[in-house]
C-alpha cells in the first residue's frame, strides 16, 4: 500500500535535482558556494560580453545568458559544478546561421536568436521523452577532437580583424583567410598592441594565477587605460553603451513556421550543447564522487535555454572552462550558479556604465585565449601513432568546420561519426585459430604464426556479435579462408561464438549459408562457445540441427578430441596426433 508514494518521492528527486542536493545541504558549504558563484560571475563578464560579440548580438546578451541559463539549470541540472552560458561554438553557430535569417534587420536578428534558444529547449524535451541521451553518444571521440580544433580555428580566424584592427569579410574560414590576408596592409598599430598585451596577460596571469578572473583584471586595466588616454579617440573600436537593467522577460514574438532554417539550426545547438555539457559535467561527477543522469541533463539544458529565450538570450550551453572556474572557486553545488546570477544582475544595475569604453581588440583577446584549449595538437599527434582510422576521422571533422562553417560541421561531423562506427561494425576480424604449442588452447594464428595449424581443420572465430551489418563479410572472409586453404584439404570446421555477444536473424542465415557451402565439399561445421541468448536463436532456426546441436560446456579442443565424436573421429579426421 505504501509502495507507489514511495516510487513518486523517488521520481520527484530524479526529476527535480534541487530535492536531493538541498536536503544533504551544510552549513558548511554557503560560503563556499558564495565565493564560487562571485567568482564564476566575475568570470562571466568579460567572456560573456566577447560571445556575445562573436554572436552579432548586444554586449548585455551574452550577460543575460549567464544570469538565467544559470538558473534554469540549477532547477533541473544533476550536475553539481557545471556552469551554464554562451559558447564560443554556438555563438558563431548563431552568428553564421541567424545573419542571413535576418536579412538586415536588428530586432529580426535578436528575436530568431531567442527563437532558437526556445527550439532547443523543445527539442531537449523531445530528446528526454525519447530517451536519445544514448544516440548523441554515438559521436566519437575522435570526432570530436577534429570537430573542436575547426571551431577553434574558425573562431580564432572571426577575431583576428578584430585584433589587428581591420574590418574583416567572408563567410567561411578561407574566405576570411583570404580577406584578412588582402588587408594585412591597413592593421592598426596601437589596436594590434593592445590586442597583443592583453593576450600575454591573460595567458601569463592564468598560469601564474589558475582559477582567478584574470580576465575580468584585465579587462579592467584596459577600461582604465582607455579612458585616461581617450583610446576611442585615436581610432581604437570601443564597446559602447551597455544598457542598464535586468533583462525584460516576454515570449517571442516570431513563431517556427516564420522562419526558415530554425529546427536545423536548434538541432546543432543542442548537439554542441549536450556534447560538451554532459562531457565536463561527467568529469566533475567523477572528480567529486557523485552520479550523473546523462538522461537528466535535456531537461537541465532545455531550462536554461527555456529561461535564456524568455529573456531574449541566445543558445547557452555548459563549458568546461566556465566550469572549472566554478569547481576551483569552490561550488559545492548548484546553488554557486544562483549567486552568480545575483551577481550579475547587481552588475547590470549598477555598474554597466564601466563597460562603455572596454576596447574591441580585448574582447578579441579574451576570446582567442579561451578557444585555444580547443586546439588540441598533443591528441590528433597521438591519434595519427595510434589509430590513423582516428586521425583521418578527426580530419574529416576538422575539414568540414573549415569549409562549410560551424552548423554544417557539426552535423556532417556527427553524419560522418555514425558511418564510421557502422563502417567499423560492417568489417569486424575474423581470428582463425590455431593451437598454441604444448597446451590444449587455440587462439588467432595470424597474429601468432607459431601456433600449430591443424591439417583438415578451419576453425575461426568472429570477434564481434552477429549482425545484419556484419554477416555478408564474416562469411566472405571465412570462404576465402576455406579456398585458400582448398576445400579438399579441410574435413572440420569450427565456429568459436565466444566473442559475439549478440545475433541476429542475419547472422543465422549467414551460419546456414556457411553450412551449405562447406556441405558441398563434404565439411562438417561445428558450433562451439555460443552464449545463451545466442544458442536459443540458432536453435529456434534450425541451426542447431545442422550443426549437431550446442553443448555449452564444449570447447574447441573437445571437438577435436572427440568429446562431440566418436572416440576415433579426430584420427579419422587428421590422421594420428604428431
Amino acid at each position: 500500500m505504501e509502495q507507489p508514494p514511495k516510487r513518486a518521492g523517488s521520481n520527484l528527486l530524479r526529476y527535480l535535482p534541487p530535492l536531493r542536493w538541498l536536503g544533504e545541504y551544510r552549513a558548511g558549504w554557503i560560503a563556499h558556494d558564495i565565493v564560487a558563484g562571485v567568482t564564476l560571475a566575475a568570470y562571466a563578464i568579460p567572456v560573456s560580453l566577447a560571445y556575445a560579440g562573436l554572436a552579432g548580438l548586444p554586449p548585455q546578451t551574452g550577460i543575460y545568458g549567464y544570469l538565467l541559463g544559470g538558473l534554469g539549470y540549477a532547477l533541473l541540472g544533476s550536475s553539481r559544478q557545471l556552469a551554464v552560458g554562451p559558447t564560443s561554438a554556438i555563438s558563431l553557430m548563431i552568428a553564421a546561421s541567424v545573419a542571413p535569417m535576418a536579412a538586415g534587420s536588428a530586432e529580426h536578428y535578436i528575436e530568431i536568436a531567442a527563437l532558437a534558444a526556445f527550439t532547443v529547449a523543445f527539442l531537449c524535451f523531445v530528446a528526454w521523452v525519447l530517451r536519445l541521451s544514448a544516440v548523441v553518444r554515438l559521436i566519437s571521440d575522435s570526432i570530436l577532437v577534429g570537430f573542436k580544433a575547426g571551431a577553434g580555428l574558425t573562431i580564432i580566424m572571426t577575431q583576428l580583424p578584430a585584433l589587428f584592427g581591420v574590418a574583416g569579410g567572408g563567410h567561411n574560414f578561407l574566405e576570411r583567410a583570404a580577406a584578412f590576408a588582402g588587408q594585412l596592409g591597413q592593421i592598426h598599430g596601437l589596436v594590434l598592441a593592445l590586442g597583443i598585451i592583453a593576450i600575454i596577460a591573460i595567458v601569463l596571469g592564468e598560469r601564474a594565477f589558475p582559477g582567478r578572473p584574470i580576465a575580468l583584471g584585465v579587462v579592467a586595466l584596459a577600461i582604465i587605460a582607455a579612458t585616461i588616454f581617450g583610446l576611442a579617440a585615436y581610432g581604437v573600436p570601443i564597446t559602447g553603451l551597455v544598457p542598464r537593467g535586468l533583462p525584460s522577460l516576454s515570449w517571442a514574438e516570431l513563431r517556427w513556421r516564420d522562419v526558415d532554417g530554425i529546427f536545423p539550426l536548434a538541432a546543432g545547438c543542442l548537439l554542441l550543447a549536450y556534447v560538451e555539457s554532459v562531457s565536463a559535467a561527467r568529469a566533475f561527477a567523477s572528480k567529486h564522487g557523485y552520479n550523473l543522469d546523462p538522461r537528466q541533463e535535456f531537461l537541465g539544458i532545455g531550462a536554461a535555454n527555456l529561461i535564456v529565450a524568455i529573456g531574449h538570450g541566445y543558445p547557452v550551453a555548459g563549458g568546461l572552462s566556465q566550469s572549472a572556474v566554478n569547481d576551483k572557486a569552490g561550488a559545492r553545488t548548484p546553488l554557486a550558479l544562483v549567486f552568480a546570477s545575483l551577481t550579475l544582475g547587481l552588475c547590470l544595475l549598477f555598474f554597466t556604465g564601466l563597460l562603455s569604453n572596454l576596447p574591441k581588440a580585448v574582447l578579441a583577446a579574451i576570446v582567442v585565449t579561451a578557444v585555444l584549449g580547443l586546439i588540441d595538437i598533443p591528441t590528433l599527434l597521438r591519434m595519427w601513432r595510434i589509430s590513423k582510422i582516428d586521425f583521418f576521422a578527426a580530419m574529416i571533422a576538422l575539414g568540414a568546420v573549415l569549409l562549410l562553417g560551424i552548423l554544417q560541421g557539426i552535423l556532417l561531423a556527427a553524419l560522418a561519426s555514425i558511418l564510421l562506427l557502422l563502417g567499423r561494425a560492417s568489417q569486424p576480424h575474423v581470428a582463425f585459430l590455431g593451437r598454441i604449442p604444448g597446451t590444449s588452447l587455440y587462439s588467432d594464428i595470424g597474429r601468432h604464426p607459431d601456433n600449430e595449424q591443424l591439417p583438415g581443420l578451419l576453425a575461426f572465430r568472429p570477434e564481434a556479435s552477429l549482425l545484419y551489418i556484419n554477416a555478408d563479410s564474416i562469411l566472405e572472409t571465412v570462404l576465402d579462408r576455406l579456398h585458400a586453404l582448398g576445400p579438399s584439404n579441410v574435413r572440420l570446421a569450427v565456429c568459436d561464438l565466444s566473442a559475439s555477444p549478440y545475433i541476429d536473424l542475419a547472422g543465422s542465415r549467414m551460419l546456414q549459408q556457411l553450412h551449405g557451402e562447406l556441405a558441398k565439399y563434404g565439411i562438417v561445421l561445428r558450433v562451439v562457445g555460443a552464449h545463451g541468448q545466442l544458442r536459443d536463436l540458432l536453435r529456434a532456426d534450425g541451426v542447431g540441427d545442422k550443426v549437431s546441436g550446442f553443448d555449452r560446456r564444449a570447447t574447441l579442443d573437445d571437438v577435436l578430441n572427440g568429446a562431440q565424436n566418436p572416440p576415433d573421429a579426430e584420427a579419422e579426421l587428421f590422421g594420428p596426433r604428431t
